[in-house]
Order: structure tokens, then C-alpha cells, then sequence
């Protein structure tokens, strides 16, 4: 049974909280007809969001509870993680806050992996003040690979905009040896289904973006797109997949080609997040496709040059929020759908 809206458990990770993460997620939940759509649980601690609040003479009621059962719907929880003071200084790095941002994270992952919370909202780190002993990862997308069910790919979010990656942080000169047949299939069938399970599409159809400029110019400015990118795309089709491609990346957004999809996969990082980052006007979202639970987060980082300024632009991580809701009732339809399909009536002879 699906649940009622207001109902769905938003767990939200703190963040780096010298950053503009608290900011955003005040702002988001000020207007309280969010409440009406979900139950926020901030990882954190009451009392620092309580003095962060003031800082912005926010307006937001803060519920402190000790446990994830003490939950109460309909107001803005915030799970009390730690209760020793924190020194802030906004708008600088700083490891001992990152150790905090990463304590809020690790919670929150396993409140998700438990069934406390329904879906997981980041707010933003610093992939620089987070590394140590116990967290050796770039970031949360590579520790929800590890913690979670699938294979985690990145799919960037606004409205019938979406853009995944075949390749995501690696060097650009290592791009073309990481291309592989086994790659592609991976990829493309992850974002496959997550557009029909998560987006409710029941016949997507993808696009591939060249890894060379002009797509190799037939072998003139590289083989990469003829030898590796075109034969695999061909088999996928060939199987039902509806995946086209590949195309020039150059002219494929400025002639609004990609409206024509339901998703675009770029072959490596800044070909597919330049021309999304420009086309989504600071609404974008982080959505982390492939995995058996939901997380999503803004599309931006801790911005600490406006940290603490009230000059952040909520919209992002509002919009974040809302993905996070309409995929968890999409996957519930997808689930419910696929245990009962509809009875077709047999013909009459």
C-alpha cells in the first residue's frame, strides 16, 4: 500500500555546516505546505540548527527527538546525533566540521538501509575536509555504491531534462581506456530502468553523446566512436533497448536535440554536466539512479564564499526534496504494477 504524502520519511544529511547546506534546507521547509507533501529528519543536532536558524531569522519549528521512533509527523524533526557544541565558522574549511558532515551522512545512510527514513536528501560537503580513517571515499555517491543494493550512476535532474554519465570522476586523459563494451551496457541498462521504474516512462528512449569531436570524423579525429561506442549501441537496440547514437556533442543542446529524449548520456563528466548545469538555471538535482534505495541532493557544492550571507538559493535542494517524493511513489506504482499486471480478458472463440 502506498503511503499517504505527508507521510514519507525525508531523512536529510546536515552537510558541511560552514557551508550554505543548513541555509537551504531552512529555507526549503519555511514554506510549510511542504509539510503537507513529507516528514523531514534532519541529522544533526537541535540546538546548533536552533542557533544557525536565528543567523537567518528563520521561522522554521524545529522538533528535537533522541530516536528515529520518536518521529513526529507533520514537523520538521531534527535527530539529535551528537550533543556537544560545535565551533562554526561559516564559509571556511574545516576537517572537524567535516567529521561531522560525514557522522550525519554515515547516520543517515543506515537509517535508509533500515527503513527509518523512506529516501535520503545530501546537503553538500566538502569532499576535501571529509577524508579520514574510517571514510576513504570521494564523495556520497561512491559510499552509497558500497552501502546500497546496484550499481550507483549519477543522473542529473530538471523537469524532461536528465543527463547521465558513461564516465564520471576520473581523469580526462583515462576516459577512452574506461570505454567498454561492458561499460556501456551497464550504464545504459541502469538508466533504462530507472526511467521506467523511477520516471514512469514505458518506452524510454536514450541518447548517447560521441566521445570525439564530430564523433571521430570517421576515424580522422579518433576510432573510439566506430569501434567501441557505435557497435555496442547497435546491439543494445537490437535488443529492444531504444538507445540512439552516438552524436556530436557540440551542436546536440544548442539545436535542442535532446528534447526528443528521455535521457542524454555524455561519455565523460564536464561533456554532460557543462551544458546541463547552464540549461537547468540553478533548479538541477544530483539523483543517484541504480541503487535499491532513493537519494538525491542539489546540483550545487558548499558555496562558501555566500556561506551564512542569506543570499542562498534554496531552489536546488527544494526541488531536490521533491524528486526524492515523486520517485519513491513512482518505484511504489512501478512495484505495485508489476505484482499485479492487468488481467487482459481472453477472446471469445
Amino acid at each position: 500500500m502506498m503511503k499517504k504524502a505527508e507521510n514519507i520519511i525525508v531523512g536529510i544529511s546536515i552537510g558541511d555546516l560552514n557551508g550554505i547546506g543548513s541555509e537551504v534546507i531552512l529555507k526549503t521547509f519555511e514554506d510549510s505546505r511542504m509539510l503537507e507533501l513529507c516528514t523531514p529528519v534532519i541529522f544533526a543536532n537541535v540546538k546548533i540548527l536552533s542557533f544557525i536558524r536565528k543567523n537567518f531569522e528563520s521561522t522554521v519549528a524545529l522538533q528535537g527527538i533522541d530516536k528515529l521512533d520518536q518521529i513526529v509527523i507533520g514537523k520538521v524533526n531534527v535527530f539529535n546525533l551528537w550533543r556537544e557544541g560545535i565551533d562554526l565558522s561559516l564559509g571556511t574549511n574545516d576537517e572537524k566540521v567535516g567529521e561531522y558532515a560525514i557522522k550525519s551522512f554515515v547516520a543517515a545512510t543506515k537509517a535508509l538501509k533500515e527503513g527509518d527514513i523512506d529516501v535520503l536528501v545530501t546537503a553538500p560537503i566538502n569532499k576535501y575536509n571529509i577524508q579520514s580513517d574510517s571514510f576513504k571515499f570521494p564523495g556520497h555517491t561512491d559510499y552509497l555504491d558500497q552501502e546500497l543494493e546496484g550499481d550507483a550512476l549519477m543522473l542529473m535532474v530538471q523537469d524532461n531534462l536528465r543527463v547521465g554519465l558513461l564516465t564520471d570522476h576520473i581523469p580526462l586523459n583515462e576516459v577512452a581506456s574506461h570505454l567498454t563494451e561492458e561499460l556501456i551496457f551497464k550504464k545504459i541498462k541502469t538508466i533504462n530502468q530507472t526511467l521506467i521504474q523511477d520516471f514512469s516512462i514505458n518506452k524510454p528512449k536514450i541518447a548517447v553523446l560521441g566521445l570525439n569531436p564530430h564523433c571521430g570524423d570517421g576515424g580522422v579525429i579518433g576510432t573510439e566512436d566506430d569501434t567501441v561506442l557505435k557497435p555496442a549501441l547497435k546491439k543494445l537496440f537490437e535488443k529492444g533497448t531504444l538507445v540512439f547514437g552516438p552524436f556530436p556533442a557540440d551542436g546536440f543542446f544548442g539545436s535542442n536535440q535532446y528534447e526528443k529524449y528521455d535521457a542524454v548520456i555524455a561519455a565523460y563528466h564536464d561533456q554532460g554536466l557543462i551544458p546541463f548545469k547552464t540549461l537547468s538555471f540553478g533548479n538541477g538535482v544530483n539523483y543517484t539512479a541504480g541503487l535499491n534505495k532513493i537519494r538525491t541532493s542539489p546540483d550545487h557544492g558548499t558555496a562558501y564564499d555566500i556561506a551564512g550571507k542569506n543570499k542562498a538559493d534554496y531552489n536546488s535542494f527544494k526541488e531536490a526534496v521533491y524528486l526524492a517524493i515523486d520517485v519513491y511513489n513512482s518505484r511504489n506504482q512501478y512495484a505495485e504494477i508489476s505484482q499485479k499486471p492487468l488481467k487482459t480478458k481472453e477472446k471469445q472463440l
